[in-house]
């Protein structure tokens, strides 16, 4: 039988589904541990370091298979603040409550710089279609319960620094504290959820990426005001909102969430919000600020997202798109994926896995299925977003049926639609015409080959 080295918080954690007593465990006086490629007649050991949708996601899929499975979080009470829309398919794949959807848009509204607007849905969402808007401590939440219900063991520490293993025999060492306290954890392989300034990637030299800020404000508004963002979503672009992306007003539940994204950092990102709440000053008056929230958002997957028997998921892989800045849905997609090349590669947790496993299993089962889609979002969002031209002509595209129905397919279902010919042609005729009208079609596109 194989040693593992081990120290567990004696105690037992709570979980609202089931109760996991944890033990200390034999700790051997050895500097190093092996664990054997056979596991012995054991188990994998799996841990996932962060607890959001792709944590939880990835805990859940390896849980349910019988794995033994770790999730680590740092604070529960917390989360990403973002817009919070996610796709319609969503809840049918994840099996998301309705009871955990604040509001089911069906109007989406996009204001270009000089206040042109276009209600970009109204006629091309289905009777049975909305977007879904919700809270990430909600949605999280629910994700983490239910991975825990499937075996998973939450454990609330941060997670200081791993000890890679200096072979395929040897296992990964965790080291994390709990109040105050360090203690550690070998395990045979680590999926790293744990955001866009991840420990876990720098742990395994992943590369750096981009970092963009989204900065955002949740307001309570007065009755009336509230009863306007009934079941609307409003996006407005800009320079003096975002040079880089776009700003938001997002109904919840008893408040709206305001807010922007840019790469240029945590000092111009508060003239964006001003910007932005500017826009919609007559629309807000009397609101209250009840939380403010601002966090790292990637701005392209990282250089490397496998290494050894470590994954990345997630943000901290660097899942996010451009144009649209959507994450949540490509976090708990990559994670269950993830989760699954590992039950997959591993025969059900009766053996070890290797780099190569999760490269065939998980990552390029990942390009397959979303590259194109990114590249894509990404050729938009440089052709578009470059000047405030690019964004006025941006809006007048939306205003094409055929555009706002394509674009609803796609973003719906998680599908690059597939349309009408004729009309993709006329589609394009109309965007070049639109472009060279704002007189940038020849230098986005010389920009686009360098």
């Amino acid at each position: 039988m194989a040693i593992i080295q081990t120290q567990f918080l004696p105690s037992t954690f709570q979980s609202p589904l089931r109760t996991t007593k944890i033990s200390k465990c034999t700790i051997s006086k050895r500097p190093h541990l092996t664990i054997t490629a056979s596991l012995s007649g054991r188990k994998l050991r799996a841990a996932v370091i962060g607890g959001g949708p792709a944590g939880s996601s990835a805990a859940e899929a390896l849980a349910s298979a019988g794995i033994e499975t770790f999730i680590f979080e740092r604070n529960t009470s917390t989360a990403k603040p973002c817009g919070g829309a996610i796709p319609l398919c969503m809840l049918d794949e994840f099996s998301i409550p309705l009871n955990l959807i604040d509001r089911h848009v069906t109007r989406m509204r996009i204001i270009s710089p000089s206040n042109v607007t276009v209600d970009f849905g109204s006629k091309t969402l289905k009777p049975h279609e909305s977007i879904p808007m919700l809270r990430r401590e909600v949605l999280d939440s629910f994700l983490r319960t239910r991975a825990q219900s499937a075996g998973a063991t939450l454990i609330p520490a941060l997670v200081t620094n791993l000890d890679l293993p200096s072979s395929s025999k040897e296992p990964y060492i965790i080291h994390h504290t709990i109040n105050n306290t360090q203690r550690t954890l070998a395990v045979d392989v680590i999926i790293g959820a744990d955001g866009a300034n991840s420990r876990v990637a720098k742990s395994i030299n992943a590369g750096n990426y981009t970092c963009a800020i989204a900065f955002q404000e949740r307001i309570r508004l007065p009755d009336d005001k509230m009863e306007y963002y009934q079941n609307l979503a409003e996006m407005y672009v800009g320079d003096d909102v975002s040079p880089d992306f776009y700003a938001w007003v997002f109904p919840k539940c008893d408040h709206v969430a305001v807010g922007t994204g840019t790469v240029r950092g945590k000092q111009q990102i508060k003239a964006y919000q001003r910007g932005i709440r500017e826009r919609v000053r007559h629309k807000i008056n009397g609101g209250k600020v009840i939380k403010v929230e601002a966090h790292p958002i990637p701005e392209h997957p990282r250089p490397t997202r496998v290494r050894g028997r470590v994954a990345l998921v997630g943000d901290a892989a660097g899942y996010v798109t451009k144009c649209s800045g959507e994450g949540i849905y490509f976090a708990a997609k990559s994670g269950r994926m993830c989760g699954e090349a590992i039950v997959k590669a591993s025969e059900r947790g009766e053996k070890m896995i290797s780099e190569e496993d999760l490269k065939r299993e998980y990552l390029r089962e990942w390009d397959r299925e979303f590259l194109n889609t990114f590249r894509f979002l990404d050729l938009l969002q440089r052709v578009f977003y470059g000047s405030n031209a690019g964004r006025e002509a941006l809006v007048e595209v939306c205003g094409y049926e055929y555009v706002q129905r394509m674009t609803f397919d796609s973003y719906l279902y998680k599908k690059l639609a597939e349309g009408d010919r004729w009309e993709d042609v006329k589609m394009a005729m109309n965007t070049a015409g639109t472009l060279i009208r704002c007189k940038i079609m020849g230098r986005e596109m010389e920009a686009l080959k360098v």
